[in-house]
């Protein structure tokens, strides 16, 4: 058989499922996890259509024993796991006095535990063999709190925090099992469709608003170049993430006033709206929400800060040898 085994959780829906898609489209044969039905036989589809394989495992990531043994079925019946991308996740809008400790726990499990999860699966088939890449998708708001999104940013924090401690660890080991996080900016993807939200209004990502297809060339990229540590992805997880390493005060200041407003549509919320916390959006009685949210009329295709990240030694080098020539030339003046 031809092509890597790739796992992806959270492949029902947005960078989960634009990312099965992606590494279906080298011709890779493709695990796909997540609890939605409807999306994941729909992904699988697309999964097919581009010239990968498919297998489809209903899986909720914040059961470890249930990932592990979805790990069990992608190894028997599509090979040994080379490629693990952690994507799942769900989350909760909403002021944080707002939150159940209920849905703050689920909304840990899932963003947080579920990573913890899926790495203890991948590691404990990729370390015997030596080889291996996990991919975690981190995001800016991992490496900066804003308001309506305490229970996410935390656990996006933790996944940091996890992957950290991992990659020196295997590092320490001299293993070539490899493990890199990606950090994401605001993306169009159907979250924003079906998070809980306690809101008036409906939520929407922070503009610019990025495709969830770019993000999955990233993660794609990640996965091939697993040697660095961490990717900052879009212009704007650059900004948030000096921003608050240079000045976090007045990152408190501006996101005091304009994170709340910047995070809300002005279309009226509905408590018949769906909400994915305790179950999927699109399972039985649901439907497919596919990879793209309700933004594509906003989304940005192309950025060159990511282009610039994937070539940042060439870059570095083409600066070095500027200044060496500017400084040459100032010398025979």
């Amino acid at each position: 058989m031809s092509g890597q085994v790739v796992v992806v959780t959270g492949a029902s829906g947005g960078i989960g499922r634009a990312t099965a898609v992606a590494f279906a489209r080298r011709g890779d044969r493709v695990a796909l996890l997540a609890r939605g039905e409807k999306g994941l036989a729909a992904a699988a589809d697309e999964v097919r259509a581009v010239g990968g394989t498919a297998l489809v495992l209903p899986v909720d990531v914040a059961d470890a024993a249930a990932v592990d043994d979805a790990a069990d079925r992608v190894e028997a019946e599509l090979g040994p796991i080379d490629v693990w991308v952690n994507v799942a996740f769900t989350a909760v809008f909403a002021p944080f006095a707002d939150i159940t400790a209920a849905e703050y726990a689920r909304v840990t499990e899932v963003t947080y535990l579920g990573v913890v999860h899926g790495t203890m699966a991948a590691l404990s088939r990729m370390r015997p063999r030596d080889r291996g890449v996990i991919v975690q998708t981190g995001s800016a708001l991992g490496r900066r709190g804003v308001p309506l999104q305490s229970a996410y940013c935390g656990a996006k924090h933790a996944v940091k925090g996890f992957t950290e401690a991992l990659h020196t660890e295997l590092k320490g080991q001299s293993s070539n099992v490899h493990v890199t996080r990606v950090d994401l900016p605001g993306v169009n993807t159907p979250q924003f469709d079906w998070v809980l939200n306690k809101m008036p209004k409906t939520p929407q990502p922070v503009a610019p608003i990025y495709a969830p297809e770019l993000m999955a060339a990233a993660l794609v990229h990640a996965a091939e170049h697993p040697t660095r540590r961490a990717w900052w992805v879009g212009l704007p997880t650059v900004y948030t993430v000096l921003g608050n390493e240079v000045w976090p005060q007045f990152m408190d200041w501006y996101l005091a006033r304009t994170g709340k407003d910047g995070q809300l549509t002005g279309v009226d919320a509905s408590p018949d709206d769906p909400s994915n916390l305790w179950e999927p959006a699109d399972g039985p009685d649901g439907r497919d929400f596919g990879a793209e949210g309700r933004f594509s009329d906003q989304q940005w295709t192309r950025d060159p800060q990511i282009w610039a990240s994937r070539h940042h030694g060439a870059l570095a080098a083409a600066g070095a040898a500027g200044l060496a020539g500017l400084a040459v030339l100032r010398r025979r003046r």
